[in-house]
């Protein structure tokens, strides 16, 4: 591979990997298997190892877990950050590790280094922080730095007791793994299927959202348990060893894991591995490994940390489990964005103890690459205990059609169709299809959109379970509803004027905020004011973009070139915006809100500020406010926010993490701020 081919493929693994950790960590519905996941990770590991140079400002070696998405749910800094775990796969990635520990501790070979070896149960990370013994806060692990507070909803998990027995540090920090047991994880299955609730793909995830639940009753009916695995911030710590304190958080009340051991060696851990493995199938409790630890405190001192993860800890990772079937059927399911996502059907059979009905086969790209028909046999794998997938087809040399991906979506009968550079075909009838309809709308009224205070998640499910809302209009409709409201559960007259108060003001919003809301595909908050600032109001913008998704012809030609002229509209941008207003369903719904609201032009005000004038770079992790948020602020106090480093650059804001731009800052002598810095800026101009 040249240079320029690693540098892609680092830029297309660090996209990648960034959306599944959105995925399993934020969303708690990951699409691919623990072993796909590894695999990228190794991938872009191993390229990281051959070119360092080329490593990026975002690499994923660089990140644990994912950023706290909004949330309902209070965020906590931890005071030790919560790091994540390398991985080994193979009996020599394990003697490799031990090698590596004796060599930067410059042990001879005749000195013994005892590691502890313990399951790794595929559950949810969580933080719980005792002061005098009482349980204080609890918090998820979110990027490692900063999780959410579930204190209260931890109250309800027996496993955690608000006060640890006998003595105990001043203050001390117990993390651990909350999880659901494979037979608590099937029982509320059954009770959700039979209530109409979301059925969830796997013990992890239904853990994941019974904890992050802003309702604490919602996790209080919920089975939770909880093992702890180590600590945190300690004012003291009570022994010499990892296995000594795992012993005393068991003695205070708290479980720990009884698989726990210490070994002398790597043949003891490796025994220990294969012990584990073969109960796994057994146990009560998903597990995707074994974790080793360094037992020697001082020693794990000495060791440190690298990137994410600590020098002293590894997790052995068990392979995938896989059994042959029969593809009976592919479904197309719709997602909130549009993604349509191929589903097979399979003649059910076990796999590791779990019997298996349904595969991902992810998207357009993995069909056509496994060559996968109805009828076909497959081998398929479970890794990590997430939702299985197909690996081999032992019968695609049969003659056979081939499976004929859908250019329609399956639900709303929208054009359904694949960015360019892009795997996912998604649909194109946002504002209409059912599949999409509630997120959508829900969307429309947040925050960063119109902004309509009252007019919450649930009580957009509400009003469109009644029939009232399809579609953004519909919201501007709802005053003819009043005497309906009041009849439901909770609501009264004050309640629902000041709902339907709070609709009336935004009849004339904001016009890039209302472009923001309609969640065409790539139009952020950011570029809508970009797309807004050019165009000034949204049927000149709409003209422009329904002539560019013409392929040709000298009016789609200009069309393209004025929308790109503008800063951080690219050809992807125009794309999303020529699909989104050539679809029929689109511009139906679009003038139909327009029947109703009228956006005035758009007008950017701007104070008079210290920045006024001149070009401002963000860079690094922002920790009181979103990117788009500090350039929205920069862009009201007259300066332009760009998003690379050029000799054009006047001032950078560096947070944590900052690298190649900050350099390149340095380079030209362009002045440096930290984000407090900014606040200070913002803060006097008042």
């Amino acid at each position: 591979m040249s240079e320029a081919d690693v540098a892609n493929e680092l830029m297309r693994l660090a996209k990648k990997i960034a959306h599944h950790n959105r995925l399993y960590h934020a969303e708690d519905s990951p699409e691919i298997t623990d072993a796909a996941y590894d695999a990228l990770v190794r991938r872009n590991a191993a390229l990281e190892a051959a070119y360092p140079h080329l490593i990026r400002e975002n690499s994923p070696s660089r990140v644990v877990g994912h950023e706290v998405a909004a949330s309902p749910l209070s965020k906590v800094r931890h005071e030790v950050p919560m790091l994540s775990l390398d991985n080994a796969f193979s009996d020599e990635e394990v003697g490799d590790f031990a090698a590596r520990v004796r060599r930067f501790l410059s042990l001879p070979e005749d000195e013994v280094v005892a590691f502890t070896a313990e399951d790794k149960i595929d559950g949810l990370s969580c933080s719980l922080r005792y002061e005098g013994g009482k349980l204080v806060r609890a918090a998820t692990r979110g990027d490692g730095q900063v999780g959410e507070d579930v204190t209260a909803n931890v109250a309800h998990i027996a496993d955690i007791p608000q006060e640890l027995r006998g003595e105990v540090p001043e203050i001390f920090e117990i993390r651990g793994e909350v999880f659901m047991a494979k037979a608590d994880f099937l029982a509320l299955n059954a009770a959700q299927e039979a209530e109409g609730g979301k059925i969830f793909a796997n013990p992890r995830n239904a853990a994941a959202g019974s904890l992050r639940q802003k309702d604490a009753s919602v996790t209080a009916r919920r089975p939770l348990r909880f093992y702890a695995h180590g600590w945190g911030a300690a004012s003291a710590v009570p022994g010499r060893t990892q296995l000594m304190v795992m012993q005393a958080i068991a003695n205070w009340g708290v479980p720990v894991s009884s698989a726990l051991i210490r070994c002398k060696s790597v043949d003891e851990m490796l025994a220990h591995y294969r012990h584990i493995g073969e109960l796994r199938a057994d146990m009560p409790y998903d597990i995707d490994g074994v974790v080793y630890k360094v037992d020697r405190l001082d020693w794990q001192q000495r060791l440190g940390f690298v990137a994410k993860a600590p020098r002293w800890a590894m997790a052995h990772k068990f392979p995938a489990e896989r059994a042959e079937t029969t593809l009976e059927a592919i479904d197309i399911q719709v997602g909130r964005t549009g993604k349509l996502t191929p589903v097979g059907r399979l003649k059910p059979v076990s796999v590791g103890g779990v019997v298996v009905s349904n595969v991902t086969l992810h998207n357009r790209d993995e069909i056509a690459r496994l060559g996968v028909r109805i009828g076909d046999r497959v081998v398929i794998q479970r890794a990590g205990d997430v939702i299985p997938q197909v690996v081999e087809n032992l019968t695609r040399d049969l003659d056979r059609p081939d499976y004929r991906f859908p250019d329609r979506c399956p639900i709303c009968d929208s054009e359904a169709v694949a960015e360019e550079s892009e795997v996912d075909v998604r649909c194109t009838g946002g504002l209409i299809c059912p599949a999409q309809r509630t997120e959508r709308l829900k969307h429309f009224v947040s925050r960063g959109a119109l902004d309509i205070e009252g007019l919450g998640e649930k009580t957009i499910d509400e009003f469109f379970a009644a029939g009232w809302l399809e579609s953004p209009a519909d919201i501007f409709r709802l005053r003819k509803r009043r005497s309906d409201i009041l009849k439901l559960e909770g609501w009264k007259e004050k309640s629902v004027d000041n709902l339907l108060a709070a609709i009336e003001a935004k009849r004339s919003p904001d016009a890039a905020r209302l472009l923001f809301g309609l969640g065409i595909r790539h139009v952020g908050a950011v570029t809508a004011r970009d797309l807004l600032k050019h165009f000034t109001t949204l049927p000149a913008l709409r003209e422009v973009a329904a002539r560019a998704h013409n392929e040709a012809g000298e009016s789609a030609s200009e069309a393209v070139a004025e929308l790109t002229s503008i800063d951080g509209v690219g050809p992807v941008v125009v794309e999303a915006l020529g699909d989104f207003f050539h679809e029929e369903h689109n511009k139906a719904v679009w003038d139909d809100l327009l029947s109703e609201i009228t956006p005035p032009p758009y007008v950017v005000e701007t104070k008079d500020s210290a920045v006024a004038g001149k070009t401002v770079v963000f860079t690094g992790k922002l920790e009181t406010m979103s990117r788009d948020e500090a350039k929205a602020q920069a862009e009201r106090l007259g300066a332009k926010a760009a998003g690379t480093v050029s000799a054009k650059t006047d001032l950078v804001v560096a947070g944590p993490g900052a690298g190649s731009k900050l350099k390149k800052a340095a380079e030209f002598g362009i002045e440096v701020i930290d984000e407090a810095a900014w606040a200070e800026i913002v803060k006097a101009a008042g």
